[in-house]
Formats: structure tokens, C-alpha cells, sequence
């Protein structure tokens, strides 16, 4: 079987994807750039310019596809205007097409065309059906949704979305969001044995528990929140720390305010690829405080491989998944800084409870979150998708 795979640019964690199924004998994958940002382009949120220092671009085959724009880049809708792809899957003539979501122009400058040319296509979104929407967007979502063939659900609020548009659940197919778990184990094996050096480096306290943020220090990820609930939860237990890895536009308010506090609190700063797992390892729990534009949050995973449980909000994508209550970690109520201090309470309450739940996480992650059950879940996909497309033309 042909696939041709539509995205807006290299993202480290779809790579590993685009790897396993390449190595599958009986299909033929090619990946399609709209665009490959430049140091720039990529550090946009960050703050700062960086490229990723882990392979992108082994492993597969993928092509850079001709643009409009003279620099096209990820930021914004329009950013990125393909050119002549038409022509591309005419001469390429895929069996079917992936399209990584419709957040961007090109990805729907794809869906034209396989509509046009009489390809199947299969969408792989992110959009989970726990934010509110407005009438208008719900709308758009109406009439793009049928568009495509198959839906290829990241996890259980992906499918609610698509079930909330009258999507079959015979047209949606399990493709559960993973890590690059194999990297991250390996990593985390090597960086084990430095824990308590890493932690001194950090400044964090031998019987401290360390609970983690990590990303960008953006407004939707709520750093502010976390930093107030370190506050009210150290009248209780002075024997807290919070590591900051992350950079952003809200890196010198969140200093500002630990400053101000005088909180515990490391902030080391924007972290790659191959040195987050230094971070993992140093801290017990990770924070996820997002709001609903975190579609996912595969910083819960990354902890998860590394045997941390996690605390996050209920408006974070991932929670219904990854998140068994007690077991893999906690869900809070979104911006109840009161409700985050409780829960980092009882997190920290229990180091042996806090070990147990660390390795239920890892388990979980390694078993049921990994790319080949994401690769599994794509062929029966694929293949109905291709029977659809036959059907209707007949």
C-alpha cells in the first residue's frame, strides 16, 4: 500500500512514527513537508532560537513541497502556502492519504486536492471535544468533517470530538499519542545514577519532593498557577521544590514572583530533546496546569516513561487517558490553585504511595501508549478507508 502523509513541518514526536511505519514491508510511505523552519521559526513560544538535537529527518522518506511563500514558516494559519502538491499526487498516485490534522492551510490545500483526485484520506487531528466551542466553529467542523474518509483517534476526548460531530464510530480508528518511549527508557537508564547530583546542581534538597513543570512558559500552560499553589501548599510541608524546564514569554514573571515569595524553585531553563530526561529524573511528579488549548500534553507521557506520576488540570487533553485517579496520578479543577496545593499535598505525603504510582504510570505509558499500537491502529484505517472511497465511487 502507497501513503503519502501530509504535514506542516518536522515535529520530534510524530517522527518516530513516520519511522515504524516505514518499516513496514507491506507499505510504501513518503512525508510531505509544507515547510522546515529554521532555528527561528522553530523556537516560536520559547522564546529563544534552537534547532532539536535528536535525527528528524531518518528513517523515512519525506520531501520538501514547493510554497508560494518565499519563507514559509509554522507561525500562523497562512504561513504556509503549498505549491503544485496537485501535480505531486497525480504523478505519485498514493493509495491513501494521512493528513496530520487541518490547523494550517496546506494541510487543507491537501484534503482539496485528495477530494478532487478521488483519494482516500485520513485525518490524524488533535482537537479533543472537552472545550467548549462556539456555533460558528462547530459549524466549520460540520462541514469539514465529512470531508474525510477515517479518523485516526490520538485518545478517548479526540473520539468524543469526532463522535460529537456525528462522526461513525465505525470511520473511527484507535492511534493512541505516544513518545519516542524506547529513546526516553534508554536515556533515563543512563541518567539514573546521577539523580542526586543533578538534584544538587539544581539546588534541590535531599528530602525534598520536586514536582516539575515543563514546556514553554506560556500563558495556556499556567505557570502562575503552579507557582501560587507551591505557595499555599509550603505553610503546610516546607519540604517542597518546583523545577522550572521550559523557556517563554512568562520567564521573567514567573521569576519574578518566586523572587518575590521567596518559593523554592529551580528554573533551569530551555531543555532539548536529549537532556529533558535530566529533568524527569531530578523531580517526583510532574505539573500539567493547562487550559483547554492543551489539546494533549505528551509532557505526561515523557514523565510517565520516566516513572513520574502527574497532576493535571481537567482541561488538558490527555487527562481521560493517562490520568487513573490515585493510581497514575490526579486530575484537579482547572485554575483551583487550592484544589493544586491538595493535591500536592497528598502527592508528597507518601513517598513509598509516590514510588507506587510512578512505576502504575510507567507501566501504563510502556504498555498502551507506544507507536506500535499507534502504527496498529492506522492499517485497518487505511484500508477502510480505501473500501469507502471504492463504495461511494461505484
Amino acid at each position: 500500500m502507497k501513503i503519502a502523509i501530509v504535514a506542516t513541518h518536522p515535529i520530534q514526536y510524530h517522527i518516530p512514527w513516520y519511522q515504524e511505519l516505514s518499516r513496514r514491508t507491506d507499505l510504501s510511505i513518503c512525508v510531505y513537508y509544507g515547510c522546515i523552519p529554521d532555528a527561528q521559526g522553530q523556537g516560536g513560544g520559547f522564546d529563544m532560537a534552537f534547532e532539536w538535537d535528536i535525527p528528524l529527518f531518518e528513517g523515512y522518506q519525506w520531501e520538501l513541497l514547493d510554497n508560494y511563500r518565499k519563507k514559509p514558516g509554522i507561525d500562523g494559519f497562512f504561513a504556509s502556502i503549498l505549491r503544485g502538491f496537485g501535480r505531486v499526487l497525480r504523478q505519485e498516485k498514493p493509495d491513501v492519504v494521512i493528513l496530520t490534522g487541518w490547523q494550517a492551510w496546506p494541510l487543507l490545500q491537501g484534503l482539496f486536492w485528495c477530494v478532487l483526485l478521488g483519494i482516500p484520506r485520513i485525518v490524524r487531528g488533535e482537537s479533543n471535544g472537552m472545550k467548549p466551542r462556539n456555533w460558528k466553529v462547530g459549524c466549520i467542523h460540520r462541514m469539514l468533517l465529512p470531508w474525510y474518509n477515517g479518523f485516526l483517534a490520538i485518545g478517548k476526548a479526540n473520539r468524543l470530538f469526532y463522535k460529537t460531530y456525528g462522526i461513525a464510530e465505525e470511520r473511527i480508528f484507535p492511534c493512541p499519542y505516544f513518545v519516542d518511549n524506547r529513546r526516553l527508557a534508554a536515556q533515563a537508564e543512563t541518567v539514573q545514577c546521577r539523580r542526586e547530583q543533578l538534584r544538587n546542581q539544581w539546588q534541590i534538597p535531599r528530602k525534598a519532593v520536586c514536582f516539575l513543570y515543563m514546556g514553554k512558559l506560556v500563558a495556556k500552560k499556567r505557570i502562575m498557577d503552579q507557582l501560587a499553589a507551591l505557595e499555599l501548599a509550603l505553610a503546610d510541608n516546607p519540604n517542597l521544590h518546583l523545577l522550572v524546564a521550559g523557556s517563554g514569554e512568562l520567564m521573567d514573571t514567573a521569576r519574578g514572583y518566586a523572587a518575590d515569595k521567596q518559593l523554592p524553585v529551580t528554573f533551569a531553563g530551555f531543555l532539548n530533546q536529549t537532556e529533558i530526561t535530566r529533568a524527569y529524573i531530578a523531580a517526583d511528579c510532574l505539573i500539567l496546569s493547562s487550559d483547554y488549548d492543551e489539546t494533549w500534553g505528551l509532557v505526561v507521557n515523557e514523565a510517565m516513561v520516566h516513572g513520574l506520576p502527574a497532576i493535571v488540570s481537567d482541561r488538558a487533553g490527555c487527562g481521560p487517558d493517562l490520568i487513573e485517579e490515585g493510581r497514575t496520578g490526579f486530575v484537579y479543577p482547572f485554575a483551583d490553585i487550592q484544589k493544586l496545593a491538595d493535591k500536592i499535598l497528598d502527592i508528597a505525603r507518601n513517598q513509598n504511595r509516590l514510588r507506587e504510582m510512578g512505576a502504575h504510570a510507567r507501566d501504563l505509558v510502556l504498555q498502551e501508549y507506544t507507536v506500535e499500537k499507534a502504527v496498529d491502529g492506522v492499517i485497518p484505517g487505511l484500508v477502510w478507508g480505501i473500501a469507502r472511497v471504492l463504495n461511494l465511487t461505484k
